[in-house]
């Protein structure tokens, strides 16, 4: 694999609007990944395999990131705090690490 270099850029924002509707985001995030956890048992054993979705405290069940996230965004169009997961078809332990 070739040597992949990126540039990473870094702002500082200040703008007290932006700042409060990334707060707000993060807070539709926490709700929806909060829901995930509460039902993760159930959700983790029934969809292996599959991508998930959470919007509005609702799952989304399909084959491609893109089809959950198109299911997400029509039922819960308001909703910016959603998220696109991928559950491995069989449980087992996972390491990660990075390459340098």
């Amino acid at each position: 694999m070739a040597d992949q270099q990126g540039t990473i850029i870094m702002e500082e924002v200040s703008d007290p609007q932006l700042i409060a509707e990334a707060h707000a985001r993060r807070l539709r995030f926490n709700r929806n990944w909060g829901w995930l956890r509460a039902h993760s048992q159930e959700v983790y054993e029934r969809y292996r395999g599959k991508c998930i979705s959470v919007a509005g405290e609702e799952l989304f069940v399909g084959d491609t990131p893109q089809e959950v996230s198109a299911q997400a965004a029509a039922a819960h169009p308001e909703d910016d705090g959603s998220f696109v997961h991928y559950i491995p078809l069989k449980k087992m332990y996972r390491v990660y690490g990075n390459r340098r």
